[in-house]
C-alpha cells in the first residue's frame, strides 16, 4: 500500500501537529503526523476495515428501479407500480438478483430518514415531510404506469415519446418519471444519508462510539470500530457501485456526476477534494484526530452540495435550448432531470448550519415554479420566460454562475 504525507498547506484542516519553531520564531509548516492512503484502503492485520455493503445494495436497487421502467417503456408494455413498489420496500422479491432480495436491505426506509433532519428534525425536517417524501416517489412509480402501455405523449396526457431506438414515459405534467425518481432518489436517500447522517457527528460520536473508536474496541465479529464503518457508509452511498479498478463509474449517481462536474475547469479539483477528503478523514478517525475529521466533514457537505447545485443548472439550460431547436418532448427529459436534481438541493447540508443551502420552501417554490404552465412543462412559452430565473437563483445559492454550469457535459 502506499501511502503520502499531507502538509496543512495542502489540507484544508486542523489535526494533531509535530510543530517545531526556529531561534527566530519562525514557524515551520507543520505536519499530520499519520500518512494519508493514496487510494481509499484501510487494513487492520492485514484484513480490509471496509465494509459498505449496504449501500452498494441500495444502489443496485435504485439502477433497477430505473431499468424496470426503461425496459417496459422500449416494448411498450404496461409499468407495474405495485412491482415497483415492492422494489422500493424490498418485499415479495421483486429483484432479479437473490442477493437483493435477500440483503434485508431497502430504498423506503432510508429515504428522508437522517438523524439531523428527520429524527433531530434540523433544517427544518419533519415527519410529516417524510412522509410525503416517500409518498412522492411512490407517486412516480404511479406516473410510470400511467404514462406506459404506447399511448403517444401529449399536452395534459401521460404517455411514450420515441427518439429514434429510445422510448421514454412521460407524466401528463410532461415530467418524466424514471429520471425524476433516479435524481431525486439520489438526494432524499443518498445525499441525505451522506451529509445529514453517516456524516453526522451526532451519529459519529453517539453514545460510546468516540471511547471505542480511541480504544479500538471493535464491532462484535467485525474488523472495524462502528465509527469507521458509519464514515465508509457515507463513502458508500458514493462509491459504493463502482468498480474500483474501473476508469468510469459503473451507474450514473454521486460518483459519476461528480465526475461530471469535475470535468469543466471552473470545478477541476472538485473530485480530488471529495476524496481527498474522505480518505483524510478516515485515516484522521483510526488516528483518533476528531478535529481533522470533522474538518473533513465540512469539505466533503460544501463539495458535494455544488454536484446537484450545477448538474440543475446545466439541465435546467440544455432544456431550454432543446425547447427550442428540438421538440419539445426531447426538452422534458433535460428539464426531468434538472427537477430531480433540483429536490436534491433540499438534502444538502451547509457546514456551520446544519440547514440545507436552500430551504424545503425554497426548493418546493423553484418546483412549482418550473411546472406552473399549462399541462406544466408542455407550456413552451412559460418556460422560455422563467427557466432563466431560476438558473440565476440556484447559481448564485451556491457561488457559480449559469455560464460556468452550462460548460459542464
Amino acid at each position: 500500500m502506499k501511502f503520502k504525507n499531507v502538509l496543512l498547506t495542502s489540507l484544508p484542516v486542523m489535526a494533531l501537529f509535530v510543530v517545531s519553531c526556529s531561534e527566530d520564531d519562525t514557524t515551520q509548516e507543520p505536519q499530520l503526523n499519520y500518512t494519508i492512503p493514496t487510494t481509499y484502503t484501510f487494513e487492520r492485520t492485514g484484513t480490509t476495515t471496509i465494509d459498505y455493503s449496504g449501500q452498494t445494495s441500495r444502489i443496485l436497487m435504485l439502477d433497477a428501479m430505473g431499468a424496470e421502467i426503461k425496459n417496459q417503456a422500449a416494448i411498450n408494455a404496461i409499468v407495474d407500480d405495485t412491482k415497483l413498489s415492492d422494489m422500493f420496500a424490498n418485499v415479495n422479491n421483486p429483484f432479479t438478483s437473490t442477493e437483493l432480495n435477500t440483503s434485508g436491505k431497502k430504498l423506503n426506509d432510508k429515504t428522508a430518514a437522517s438523524r439531523d433532519f428527520f429524527v433531530n428534525f434540523g433544517g427544518g425536517g419533519s415527519t410529516l415531510e417524510q412522509s410525503d417524501v416517500r409518498a412522492f416517489f411512490e407517486s412516480q412509480f404511479d406516473d410510470a404506469n400511467a404514462a406506459s402501455g404506447g399511448v403517444l405523449a401529449s399536452a395534459g396526457v401521460a404517455g411514450v415519446y420515441e427518439d429514434g431506438s429510445s422510448k421514454r414515459l412521460f407524466a401528463a405534467n410532461g415530467l418524466e418519471p424514471q429520471q425524476v425518481l433516479l435524481k431525486g432518489m439520489m438526494g432524499a436517500c443518498f445525499m441525505d444519508q451522506i451529509v445529514n447522517n453517516y456524516l453526522s457527528t451526532a451519529v459519529l460520536d453517539e453514545g460510546s462510539n468516540r471511547d471505542n473508536n480511541t480504544n479500538k474496541v471493535l464491532e462484535s465479529g467485525k474488523n472495524y470500530t462502528k465509527m469507521e464503518h458509519l464514515w465508509d457508509e457515507a463513502y458508500g452511498y458514493i462509491y459504493g457501485g463502482d468498480n474500483p479498478s474501473a476508469t468510469t463509474p459503473t451507474y450514473k449517481f454521486w460518483s459519476s456526476y461528480i465526475n461530471q462536474v469535475d470535468a469543466d475547469s471552473d470545478f477541476g479539483t472538485l473530485r480530488e477534494d471529495i476524496e481527498l477528503a474522505f480518505r483524510t478523514g478516515r485515516a484522521a478517525i483510526v488516528a483518533n484526530d476528531y478535529a481533522t475529521r470533522d474538518a473533513q466533514i465540512a469539505i466533503i457537505k460544501q463539495k458535494m452540495a455544488l454536484v446537484p447545485a450545477v448538474r440543475a443548472v446545466f439541465y435546467l439550460k440544455e432544456g431550454k435550448a432543446k425547447l427550442v431547436t428540438e421538440s419539445g418532448k426531447k426538452a422534458f427529459h433535460a428539464l426531468s432531470e434538472g427537477y430531480g436534481f433540483i429536490m436534491s438541493l433540499r438534502y444538502t447540508n451547509k457546514p456551520g448550519t446544519n440547514a440545507p443551502y436552500m430551504s424545503k420552501a425554497e426548493v418546493d417554490a423553484i418546483l412549482d415554479e418550473l411546472t406552473a404552465g399549462t399541462n406544466g412543462l408542455w407550456d413552451v412559452d412559460y418556460l422560455n420566460s422563467h427557466i432563466d430565473g431560476l438558473a440565476t437563483q440556484i447559481a448564485a445559492r451556491f457561488g457559480f454562475t449559469v455560464a460556468q454550469a452550462e460548460t459542464v457535459n
